[in-house]
């Protein structure tokens, strides 16, 4: 596509709310290029391991009952948004922090939060893929049907953005490649399996109970195993609160700890 000598001059011009959409748009769009280049492969990841575990409970679930159905879904669609959105995100931001692409984006005259953003953007853009594959087979797999209702997207897009927001923040964090691939490895072994994601609550020791209650992996698996099987209820909504508080803190951990400039 050409571009005209009164474009640069116009991006120039823009300053407030005009200035900062338009560089948040172009970092997505950087972002999107990145996922559009790599698809087949974070289709493959994002999908193995949770699409593996549905397979394993189908074998070894004898007579469920439609709930125990919905919540194993639901857990391995949140298994899903972990490998991709926490582990993946977090291998990635680190290993693009000690290679040096980060000071790239730190001598161009753009905003230490559009860049955080856009991150969590495609964090996002890697996870939603996973998602839907998941929800397709694992309804197919077990020959049940979610409640299709308005309440599924906030919730979605809340659990996405919450889990990311971790991986996001560890890799911005890391001190070292080595470190934070062992850091994240380990957080998701911890989050998936000695949390109420692919079990129920009751079922855990209560230190772990009192543990699960810290993590937003808990609260996404119960609003997304409740919406799937009766809607939207108030349950849900107050999943959701804490959702949008993990969300916010993440997010402001980010832009408050890490370093983008020397004079921050």
């Amino acid at each position: 596509m050409k571009t005209t000598a009164a474009e640069p001059a116009t991006m120039e011009r823009l300053t407030g709310p005009g200035k900062w959409l338009t560089e948040l748009n172009v970092l997505i769009r950087i972002q999107f290029a990145i996922v559009r280049d790599s698809w087949a492969w974070i289709v493959v990841m994002a999908t193995m391991f949770p699409l593996t575990t549905v397979l394993f409970m189908k074998f070894f679930t004898e007579n469920p009952s439609e709930e125990t159905l919905i919540r194993l879904i639901a857990g391995n669609l949140i298994f899903g948004i972990i490998v991709m959105g926490m582990n993946g995100m977090g291998q990635d931001i680190s290993w693009q922090k000690h290679a040096g692409h980060f000071t790239f984006y730190a001598s161009l005259p753009i905003s230490k939060i559009n860049f955080v953003l856009a991150n969590l953007a495609r964090g996002m853009m890697n996870t939603i893929p996973s998602f839907l594959i998941l929800g397709a087979i694992g309804q197919w797999v077990y020959g049940i049907q979610f409640q299709y209702s308005w309440g599924m997207l906030p919730v979605i897009v809340l659990s996405i953005f919450s889990c990311v927001g971790i991986g996001v923040a560890i890799g911005f964090w890391s001190p070292n490649h080595q470190l934070t691939n062992m850091l994240v490895q380990a957080l998701m072994m911890v989050v998936t399996f000695l949390s109420p994601v692919l079990v129920e609550m009751s079922r855990l020791p209560i230190p772990l109970q009192w543990f699960s209650y810290l993590l937003p992996s808990t609260y996404a698996a119960d609003a997304m195993s409740i919406v799937f099987l009766q809607g939207w209820t108030k349950d849900v909504l107050a999943d959701c609160i804490v959702l949008v508080g993990y969300g916010l803190a993440t997010f402001a951990m980010i832009n408050k700890l890490v370093k983008w400039r020397m004079n921050d």
